[in-house]
């Protein structure tokens, strides 16, 4: 049976976009729901049903076989298990699947309202301090004002609120939110979603250009300049990817994929765990109580207090360093978030996909070489055979003493002493580069002629 060789059609990107994930993107990614925030059962180490670690959700732990056993072996790869309900697959898809924590209430996503600018803030109009008091459920907002006198996005305290209520008529409560007869005031997430909803972004940015033309104060200039930056990112035109702003605000969390946060087994019968375990457990305990609150009618007073510490419980999640309190591991060392991880030297993209090993360059320790010209640098042999490997082994075929680069590469590996000499003819035209790091100016790379030497440091 013949193949026809398929042609691989290589897609050129032109531009890459980074937007925000609304409710149904996260829910499509979701291979379900963690409700529960057990991670591994300490017994039989078997990861918990629907938990952290949940084999239904994120795949299996041993590769072509379910949790129960049931299913065994490559022959059934695709199929569900009706018993445990874990499908035959590769282990591998651990790395992959995403589950979701669905939240009892909206709650606000840190970077955009903690970080300067404050996005949701430019969008509002509300400043920064203003903002945190309604997130953290110390204040309520005017949503619609009515026949109260207040204005819309007004401040009020929770007295103030209740004093307005009972000042109102009864049937206040009968008419529809968007009635202008009706008093509507709210806090938390819920409050922060509603007026991201209903300000409408296309008025206030050419509200904003006309008052930038008439504006002469530098600073009230800058701070319109700010605001229409954020606005522009969420203007819808042809070919641009949908950015709604209330997607700042969530009710649904990403459970990233449990091998990126793994759960390792030590000696003596303990576990190593990432501290996002311990950052998913507590949202997760948090937002079952709340629910559980929710349904037995606690005091409004309860409810706002377990709403504040699931905020506060997302907060330490996506950026834990940017708390003022952070949450601490039992030796009194801040958990590292999900930003913590992406972010600086040691994040994802520095260290591991910028900072990626390169073939034929090494990396050793300097030492003072004082017999060395100005010119030279001292090259430990053993580093000399790996930097110059393709040209030793072009240099052993063309001599005719091995007829394949396989045999030739061999031959260099078992470092032959047929290869020393031919090194030494090599090094004579080729200089190296070395680099010390911090490089802070152009000197801190400069080219060397190397020369053989024994040892393991650089001279």
């Amino acid at each position: 049976m013949r193949f026809r060789a398929q042609e691989q059609k290589v897609k050129e990107i032109e531009k890459l976009t980074i937007s925000l994930a609304s409710p149904d993107d996260i829910l499509s990614r979701s291979h379900g729901e963690v409700t529960k925030p057990e991670t591994i059962n300490y017994r039989s180490f078997r990861p918990e049903k629907d938990g952290l670690f949940c084999e239904k959700i994120f795949g299996p732990v041993k590769d072509w076989e379910c949790a129960c056993g049931k299913y065994k072996g490559i022959r059934y790869k695709g199929i569900v298990c009706d018993r445990c309900g874990v499908e035959v697959t590769l282990k591998s898809v651990r790395r992959e699947r995403m589950g979701h924590i669905g939240l009892a209430v909206p709650v606000v996503h840190i970077w955009f309202f903690k970080a300067l600018p404050s996005k949701i803030g430019n969008i509002i109009g509300i400043t920064t301090k203003e903002l945190e008091k309604i997130i953290y459920y110390e204040s309520y907002v005017v949503i619609n004002p009515g026949p109260t006198g207040l204005n819309l996005k007004d401040l009020i305290s929770e007295d103030q609120y209740f004093e307005i209520l009972s000042s109102l008529p009864h049937d206040n409560d009968a008419l529809e939110d968007d009635d202008p007869n009706k008093f509507v005031a709210k806090i938390g997430g819920e409050a922060v979603k509603e007026l991201l909803k209903t300000t409408p972004i296309e008025d206030t940015f050419r509200e904003l250009k006309e008052r930038l033309k008439v504006e002469t104060s530098q600073q009230k200039r800058n701070d319109i300049l700010k605001r229409l930056r954020v606005l522009e990112a969420f203007r819808e035109h042809e070919g641009k990817v949908p950015n709604k702003p209330e997607w700042m605000v969530q009710s649904v969390i990403p459970v990233i994929p449990p091998e990126l946060r793994p759960l390792v087994p030590l000696e003596g019968g303990r576990f190593a765990t990432s501290d996002l375990n311990d950052l998913y457990r507590r949202v997760i305990i948090r937002n079952n109580r709340l629910k559980r609150l929710i349904d037995i009618k606690a005091p409004e007073v309860i409810l706002r207090n377990e709403k504040r510490m699931l905020q506060e419980a997302v907060d330490a999640l996506f950026d834990n360093s940017r708390r003022a309190s952070a949450v601490r591991s039992d030796g009194n060392r801040p958990l590292k978030s999900l930003s913590d991880m992406l972010k600086g030297k040691q994040g994802r993209f520095r260290q591991n996909l910028l900072g990626k090993r390169v073939d034929y360059s090494g990396r050793s320790v300097i030492v003072v070489g004082p017999e060395l010209k100005l010119h030279q640098c001292g090259l430990p042999k053993d580093m000399a055979v790996e930097l110059f490997k393709p040209f030793i082994i072009r240099k052993l075929i063309e001599r005719g003493v091995y007829k394949t680069v396989k045999s030739a590469r061999k031959a260099v590996d078992r470092k032959d002493p047929v290869i020393w000499e031919i090194l030494e003819k090599l090094i004579e035209g080729h200089p190296v580069m070395l680099n010390r790091a911090p490089t802070l100016h152009r000197l801190g790379i400069q080219a060397f002629q190397p020369i053989l030497i024994d040892g393991k440091a650089i001279q």
